[in-house]
């Protein structure tokens, strides 16, 4: 079964979150948290930090990141990993894979035309808001 991880990341005040704009197909064109693969034999966390700091140059030092849930898609053959952090302090980021930006937490995460994953971005956002002091400390 294949692994791929998300990563939701709040800055430092906790009243934006970091976004990619997709650049290819899955979801051109979509806003989208950052992420990617999971390699073979890699621990899941150790891959969300190596992916953090790939595509937006946020080391492990600049942030605690905490396992909020997994998704497995049983007929696409593959699982994802939901992991959230908050930045211990102000970081120019920067990528070359997605267009990368910070979001208002004021959107409609669930809009599919806007946002990747059939909804799944609204869903991850809900948890998160259930669970942000235990996330975010």
């Amino acid at each position: 079964m294949k692994g791929y991880n998300v990563i939701v990341v709040f800055n430092p005040k906790c009243d934006r979150i970091l976004m990619c704009k997709r650049r290819r197909n899955p979801y051109k064109g979509l806003s989208n948290f950052v992420g990617g693969k999971i390699e073979k034999d890699e621990n899941g966390l150790d891959a969300a930090y190596r992916e953090l700091e790939e595509e937006t140059s946020i080391t492990k030092a600049d942030i605690i990141l905490s396992h909020l849930m997994d998704f497995t898609y049983h007929f696409a053959n593959c699982y994802l990993e939901v992991y959230v952090g908050k930045l211990n302090k102000p970081i120019d980021v920067t990528g070359d894979e997605n267009d990368l930006y910070w979001s208002s937490l004021d959107h409609n995460f669930f809009d599919v035309t806007q946002y990747a994953g059939e909804g799944n971005i609204g869903h991850i956002m809900m948890h998160v808001e259930m669970f942000k002091k235990e996330l975010l400390k």
